[in-house]
């Protein structure tokens, strides 16, 4: 038997304000808030199709680069007008050093942990 992936926990100096944004981002909601640790995920909730994200309160951010991030697909518009979406939440441009010439864009989420949009899957 094999493991599925059921979760992702994000550690967070402000859980509310970054559980809104990626629910936002990947159409979620909430789903529970236990100790100051908000989960979101998707409508069938933990144990569903998809993993939930679970935000984690810290004192202070991790220092160093963080060896995990997450990478989305547009699923109903081009590469382009999720770009101005994610922009419109409160994402940011991060730079790793990319060329420019990716079929990707390296993105930051408020809290600074990149993640990465790539093209759409149409």
């Amino acid at each position: 038997m094999a493991c599925r992936f059921s979760e992702l926990v994000v550690d967070s100096r402000d859980p509310e304000s970054l559980a809104a944004f990626w629910a936002a981002v990947l159409d979620y909601r909430v789903l529970g808030d236990e100790h100051g640790a908000i989960e979101i995920g998707p409508e069938a909730g933990f144990g569903g199709p998809a993993p939930t994200l679970v935000f984690a309160p810290v004192a202070d951010p991790t220092p160093g680069k963080v060896r995990l991030h997450i990478d989305l697909n547009p699923t109903d518009r081009d590469q382009d007008a999720e770009l101005q979406r994610l922009l419109d939440l409160g994402a940011t441009h991060a730079d790793v050093g990319q060329s420019g010439e990716q079929g990707w864009h390296v993105l930051a989420d408020p809290e600074g942990n990149e993640f990465c949009l790539l093209r759409t899957w149409l």
